[in-house]
């Protein structure tokens, strides 16, 4: 029946099968970037602690998701009436509402995606629908004659609204807390040593995480499936007896696995718990996918149904409707699927794991003025109470803080697990716990909150916010909560601008803004696959590992090597930048700079694992390092200094330099060229005898540049008429001066130091202190 009226419709009526269509497309499309970003929420536990194989946390994560999905049923009402009074609009004004949450939505999740910052789904949704609801309700009361903006209020489920977005804020206050309180007080009976006390203790507490996870993933999870009417007389009024038997039955089942396998039970925990997790994931976040275009399929087929009446009221809404079976497999297998197959996922989930982090990282996040002053207070405010505390708990508690003595270089660091396993399981009981909550009560919390919260609270509990990345790990937490704010927002006023414009002119403006839709998610996804499968230039500076001086001298080479070549390129497209006035070379030259510079820093911060790695009977090797890092630093800054200068004079539209200092300049920049190539082939072929050759060529270059700037000291007395020329012109030589001499003093350096006679040495025993910290082939 419903076909037949189908083939019936007219043009103008076909748009709103056309819209179904395209709100389906989306669907499966906003899965695909749903979970990209989702997807750290369950795997980041298990991935940072490293406890099982990768392959084995996909295949517990995917059975998760799957069952999971099926139930989801219950909270699909949230997107039918959670946010707005389904019998106040038309069906003409709600598929409009839905046309512009899916575009939205899609758009707003994608682009944090491609960013590498985890968001909310939950919030992109809530708003999404509250902003177009609320444009909508705007635009009825403008065309009524009996209402007014007070009349709001009639519109949108404001009661069940503030429920929702009240509930998603207050979890990120009990997530971070509880994670904070839970890992503090399982680390003070476990200790970083903790695979001692785990033999003592570990059967129990695997005998609580497990009942936790299960009790409330399970039970808890049942009540918003339609299954749970079947169950409900055998479960309700038993829940004591319900928990009291599965801790009996865990602790026995810990007991029996740890003696059968002589493994930790922790690694049941995280594999369970991440099966949990992400069974909870799924329960409550596939609505925030699905749950519009099943509305919109449900408004549809009423609509249909009704005589195809474009103003009938959508009080249909309102009612239960059961969730199409089929609907939650295709939805749970496309979840599946993206899990596995998605690149954006694993760029979102670097963040969450650097900021929890153990060991020291490359911090993603620069410090910020309030990340600095949080530091600060808290400092203080600790200072504080342990002044209060007596010093014989203090010491207890910081005995069982003290975390193994061994150091790694920063890129072994990350090679290493993020964190150990006893703040993995406690990341993944209470995000599970927490959540399974909040779905049992048909709240669509927002899961990226709570695991994110969990995450950060256990990390500081942990101490792994130390004053050496306290403030730049509060500033990474700062920056994506300040993302989450940043998402609703702009979904409330992304969704009520298309909404605004689809009901302008549907027909127009609807395959307009789809295909929009098409070529951004195309240019975002190029732009990530492009960042992603960008390869390390080979050019680019690789850190000392060697622990002798003549080891580093050999290692290092290389590096020397493409520093002239970088020094040599940057320089004369400086020059030629100047002399052509071409503002896009200078622009390059300052961003190749830029580079160079950066990765020296890095070089810089190994300075503390270098020298911690050194063997004794090679300290020289360290005064050799560092002299080295200084004479690049200094190189950088002359460069960095030459191409700002440049790159300012030619924005600004000063005077071009005359003829004859372009000259001059042409002529230092060739010298310069024949001694940075002599100088990088010696590098390159590890010659360093040739060095003194090079060396007893800086007398006459060190007396071009003196030539030249005597020259223009005569020009300034007699012709020169611009004062900005002349300052850029000495600024250039007296910096190609420092430069050059910086560069003397590297090649001084390595010519006083080299030592063919002797054999390098290089670094053993960071590789097995790293090999150590990974659990075996056997238990993974």
């Amino acid at each position: 029946m419903i076909f037949a009226n189908i083939l019936q419709l007219n043009p103008m009526d076909n748009i709103y099968l056309l819209m179904l269509i395209a709100i389906t497309v989306l669907a499966v499309a906003d899965i695909v970037v749903g979970v990209s970003n989702d997807a750290i929420n369950f795997l980041n536990s298990a991935i940072g602690s490293k406890a099982i194989s990768l392959r084995t946390i996909m295949i517990v994560a995917s059975l998760g998701i799957f069952i999971g999905a099926v139930f989801s049923s219950g909270m699909m009402e949230v997107a039918r009436k959670g946010i707005f009074v389904p019998a106040q609009f038309q069906f003409g004004e709600i598929m409009l509402i839905f046309m512009a949450v899916m575009i939205t939505d899609i758009l707003l999740l994608d682009f944090f995606n491609t960013l590498g910052l985890p968001t909310s789904t939950t919030v992109s949704i809530v708003f999404n629908l509250l902003g177009a609801a609320v444009v909508m309700s705007l635009i009825k009361i403008s065309h009524s004659d009996s209402e007014t903006f007070a009349d709001l209020a009639t519109y949108i489920n404001t009661e069940k609204a503030l429920e929702i977005i009240s509930g998603i804020l207050l979890s990120v206050v009990i997530a971070f807390s509880v994670g904070a309180l839970v890992q503090w007080v399982s680390r003070l009976i476990f200790t970083f040593n903790y695979e001692k006390k785990v033999k003592n203790f570990g059967i129990v507490f695997g005998g609580v995480a497990l009942t936790a996870i299960t009790y409330f993933i399970f039970l808890k999870g049942l009540k918003g499936t339609p299954y749970y009417k079947d169950l409900k007389g055998l479960l309700e009024g038993n829940e004591i007896y319900i928990i009291l038997g599965s801790f009996i039955f865990w602790t026995l089942f810990s007991f029996i696995f740890e003696k059968l396998t002589k493994k930790t039970v922790l690694l049941v925990v995280i594999a369970i718990g991440t099966f949990g997790l992400a069974l909870a994931f799924s329960g409550n976040d596939l609505v925030n996918f699905i749950g519009v275009p099943m509305a919109a399929y449900h408004s549809y087929e009423a609509w249909v149904a009704g005589g195809m009446d474009t103003a009938m009221s959508m009080a249909v809404l309102e009612k239960k409707v059961p969730a199409e079976p089929y609907l939650l497999f295709i939805a749970g297998a496309i979840m599946v699927l993206t899990l596995w197959l998605s690149k954006k996922a694993k760029t979102v989930a670097e963040t969450e794991i650097s900021l929890s982090r153990q060991g020291e990282t490359h911090e993603k996040f620069e410090p910020n003025r309030l990340s600095r002053t949080i530091v600060k207070r808290t400092t203080q405010l600790s200072n504080y109470f342990a002044i209060i505390v007596p010093s014989s708990i203090t010491g207890k508690i910081e005995k069982s803080f003290e975390k193994p003595e061994f150091t790694l270089t920063k890129d072994q660091s990350i090679d290493a697990p993020a964190f150990d396993m006893i703040r993995a399981s406690v990341n993944l009981m209470v995000a599970g716990v927490l959540i399974a909550i909040a779905t049992s009560m048909k709240l669509p919390l927002s899961t990226t909150y709570v695991t994110f919260m969990v995450a950060m609270g256990t990390s500081l509990a942990d101490r792994a916010w130390g004053r050496e990345s306290a403030v730049y790990r509060v500033a990474g937490v700062l920056n994506v909560i300040g993302g989450w704010f940043g998402t609703a927002i702009g979904a409330f006023i992304a969704a009520g601008v298309v909404v605004f414009l689809i009901n302008w002119n549907p027909a127009v403006i609807t395959p307009i803004l789809l295909l929009l839709t098409a070529i951004l998610l195309y240019r975002n996804y190029k732009s990530h696959k492009n960042k992603s499968s960008k390869v390390i230039d080979e050019d680019s500076l690789k850190k000392a590992e060697s622990s002798s001086l003549q080891g580093v001298i050999l290692e290092s080479a290389n590096n020397m090597s493409n520093v002239v070549k970088r020094t040599n390129r940057i320089y004369s497209n400086a020059i030629v930048g100047l002399a052509k006035q071409d503002i896009d070379l200078l622009k390059k030259s300052k961003k190749q700079v830029i580079k160079l510079t950066e990765e020296v820093d890095d070089l810089r911060d190994n300075v503390f694992y270098f020298i911690k790695n050194l063997d004794e009977s090679s300290i020289g090797a360290s005064d050799f390092y560092i002299n080295i890092l200084g004479y690049l630093q200094d190189m950088t800054q002359s460069l960095e200094y030459i191409t700002k200068v440049s790159h300012k004079h030619i924005n600004n539209n000063h005077k071009k330099l005359r003829f004859s200092q372009i000259k001059e300049l042409k002529e230092i920049d060739d010298k310069l060229e024949i001694l940075f190539e002599d100088t990088r082939v010696a590098f390159k072929s590890e010659s360093f005898e040739q060095i003194g050759a090079i060396l007893d060529e800086r007398t006459e270059v060190y007396k071009l540049v003196k030539d030249k700037i005597k020259k223009q000291i005569s020009r300034t007395r007699t012709e020169e008429s611009s004062p900005k020329n002349t300052t850029l012109y000495f600024s250039l030589l007296l910096e190609t001066k420092d430069l050059i001499k910086s560069t003397m003093s590297l090649l001084e350096e390595y010519h006083n130091s080299f030592d063919s006679s002797v054999e390098p040495a290089t670094i053993t025993v960071v590789d097995e202190v790293v090999e150590n910290t990974k659990p075996s082939q056997k238990e993974e």
